[in-house]
């Protein structure tokens, strides 16, 4: 698929990207034009010419034409090259892992939600890496119910104003220190146990830190380092990859849950942790729905396009390098070389429900990047049986599209709005209720 982007009325290649050209006009607060000591790109003018891998041709060059060469053929071949060269490789659950459940059925919210809370023990060892999951129920859930799963850049016991959820720790300046506890609890959550869901979080920094040379600090990639070793090998798992093997493991966790529905548990996160999600949507189909928020560069947004932030910008040294495998350096210079590019991860999730949420002026992430790459992925949707975006016309800001494949950009920038939250209510509503 060859794009090469002539923006007239946000025309890219052939693609009738028809939205408020005001939104994307104005420049917007919080643009960087220099960042680890290298330009970044907003003019669609200069973001050059490229070509797509198709993500329905296998590396023997013959084409993928049904369900059963996708699934035991080609999909393989995508996840491994996903591995090798962008996130890492990462283990199978540990062996040793251990569920403690600390508090089964606390009354919560004014008896409107059931608080369950439990530690997932990575090692036998009771003093080892763990991550801490909250749990809220409905208080008249009659079954087990489906679930979001948020993974978070905050300890718990900060998520939500409950004095009853265990004090944790959280990473500062390089050292865990205690947690302090939130002041309000978000509207979505009472929201979504209203709509008979459940709602569950983990601190991303239970799994892993997020910082340079942390590898040896006890997080779960410190438990697989071989001896000498200080970090991974270059194709084994970077930070995204291990915290999403951490939502794998929460997986493990609520399929031993009678109170829950495994079956329809949805996960979402933000920025970094949207990344996280999508890969973490890849790896573990189990998962029924992915919901990514301005995930940019490393995410969703096409690596090839030279918008925003780009893969240079992510594993420069002062950056984010220990986010990925360090095999992805390779592609720094040009990713035109990598062999994967965001719709074939995207194309990854199908025909599972996934929603890419983003911003109008988020120009950092590139949330043009991101529909293109959503245009791009819709062939294995169709494939798959499962209904893709339906168009190549990027829609007006608020006004979502919610097929098996959708795509939600508010008027604003690098967040998640209230209303996106309602958004996200109403997909898993459309998605994962009978």
């Amino acid at each position: 698929m060859a794009i090469r982007p002539a923006f007239t009325s946000l025309a890219v290649g052939g693609l009738a990207l028809l939205c408020a050209p005001a939104a994307f006009a104005q420049a917007g607060a919080n643009r960087p034009e220099v960042v680890a000591g290298m330009p970044v790109n907003y003019d669609e003018e200069l973001v050059g010419e490229y070509t797509l891998p198709d993500p329905l041709v296998m590396l023997n060059g013959e084409r993928v034409r049904d369900a059963e060469t996708w699934y035991n053929k080609r999909r393989p071949e995508l996840v491994a090259l996903f591995e090798e060269h962008q996130y890492g490789k990462a283990p199978p659950a540990p062996e040793d892992m251990w569920f403690e459940v600390t508090e089964q059925a606390g009354s919560a919210f004014d008896g409107r939600a059931i608080r369950r809370q439990v530690a997932v023990h990575f090692t036998r060892d009771p003093e080892g890496p763990k991550m801490d999951l909250l749990v809220y129920f409905p208080a008249d859930a009659e079954r087990p119910a489906p679930m979001l799963l948020s993974i978070g850049g905050s300890p718990n016991s900060m998520a939500v104003a409950d004095t009853m959820v265990r004090l944790g720790t959280v990473w500062r300046q390089g050292e865990r220190v205690p947690a302090g506890r939130g002041q309000q609890t978000p509207a979505y959550v009472m929201q979504l146990l209203d709509e008979g869901f459940a709602w569950a979080t983990v601190y991303y920094g239970d799994i892993e830190p997020d910082f340079n040379n942390a590898a040896t600090l006890g997080g779960v990639r410190s438990l697989y380092l071989r001896p000498g070793e200080t970090e991974p090998a270059p194709d084994e798992w970077g930070a995204i990859s291990a915290w999403a093997w951490g939502l794998s493991r929460a997986l493990d966790y609520f399929q031993t849950d009678p109170n829950i529905d495994a079956t329809r548990v949805a996960i979402t996160g933000a920025s970094r942790l949207g990344k996280t999600v999508l890969w973490a949507g890849v790896r573990d189909p189990r998962f029924a729905m992915v919901i990514a928020s301005v995930s940019g560069a490393g995410g969703a947004a096409l690596e090839r396009r030279n918008y925003g932030e780009t893969i240079a910008h992510l594993v420069a040294e002062s950056r984010y390098p220990y986010q990925f495998a360090r095999n992805w350096q390779r592609y720094a210079e040009d990713p035109n070389l990598s062999p994967v590019d965001s719709h074939m991860l995207i194309a990854l999730i199908a025909p599972r429900p996934l929603l890419l949420q983003t911003g109008t002026i988020d120009f950092w992430s590139d949330p043009v990047g991101e529909f293109l790459a959503a245009v791009a992925a819709e062939p294995v949707w169709e494939l798959l049986g499962a209904k893709g975006l339906g168009t190549d016309v990027l829609p007006e800001p608020d006004q979502p599209i919610l097929n098996d494949l959708g795509y939600l950009m508010h008027e604003g920038g690098h967040a998640v709005l209230p209303r996106d939250r309602e958004i996200f209510i109403q997909f898993m509503k459309m998605h994962l209720l009978d």
